[in-house]
């Protein structure tokens, strides 16, 4: 069994909030490694978080609990949600926040949780990350199984996830999330372009020509398009901020069209 648990929230770290369900989820498991995978996803931005968490829980060892608190439904009728998909674990509001890595494999299993002995004794309606899903996370770190979470359920939540558009003249597709450099990560994988071919790409105000392999290929203050480091293809800017040169943010649209 592995000893981490990872974080991701839109708490920030201004608060306690961080603070509070670390110190729930050491008063139950003592010693846990805690990663924190990013307290900076936009304020209730469930898609920032599923692209965030999907782009890197694999990398994590096997068994590793992911604890993933965006939740603008707190409080509401909406269902807390243990997952294992593959040999990977989460706990998160079943809104959708884990919808693309229920893509990932058809090895899944889905509890509701329901069983409130996993759970702190006061609950509050507006702080469910430190009264449920950090008390959850902690006791499937500790060996608790899944199935005694709660009960089982075939239809956890799934967001209608944009895709890219991929024809033999290029591709469209959308910005996915702008990152802390103003980098557009877009929805359009490095194998939806040919192998050689030249290419122009789009997005906003802004229009690029090639596909680079590294930012240090072009000068300071340059745009660039490249595949990134999580395979799909990004439109940046050397020193600079691709969104801001641009003029768009997440969810804006973005061109990859053979330059002949």
């Amino acid at each position: 069994m592995s000893n981490i648990i990872t974080l991701t929230t839109d708490f920030g770290t201004r608060d306690g909030y961080v603070a509070a369900m670390k110190g729930v989820i050491l008063g139950i498991v003592p010693g846990v490694d805690l990663v924190d995978i990013s307290h900076e996803v936009a304020p209730q931005d469930i898609h920032e978080a599923a692209y965030l968490v999907a782009g890197v829980y694999r990398f994590f060892p096997p068994q590793t609990v992911h604890l993933v608190v965006v939740d603008p439904g707190v409080g509401t009728e909406r269902r807390g949600l243990a997952l294992r998909v593959g040999a990977h674990r989460f706990v998160a509001p079943d809104n959708g926040v884990l919808a693309p890595v229920l893509e990932d494999s058809d090895d899944v299993e889905a509890i509701a949780l329901t069983n409130s002995d996993y759970w702190l004794d006061d609950v509050s309606h507006s702080f469910h990350g430190r009264d449920i899903f950090a008390p959850v996370a902690a006791h499937l770190v500790r060996g608790v199984p899944l199935e005694a979470l709660g009960m089982r359920i075939r239809d956890p939540v799934r967001l209608t996830l944009p895709t890219p558009r991929v024809t033999e003249r290029g591709a469209e597709g959308t910005v996915l999330w702008v990152d802390r450099f103003g980098n557009l990560v877009t929805n359009i994988p490095a194998d939806a372009l040919a192998p050689g071919e030249a290419y122009r790409v789009t997005v906003g105000r802004l229009t690029v020509t090639g596909l680079f392999t590294t930012y240090g290929q072009v000068r300071a203050g340059q745009p660039l398009a490249l595949v990134g480091s999580h395979g799909y293809v990004e439109i940046a800017v050397r020193e600079g901020s691709a969104a801001e040169l641009a003029g768009v943010d997440r969810g804006a649209v973005v061109r990859v069209q053979p330059e002949s």
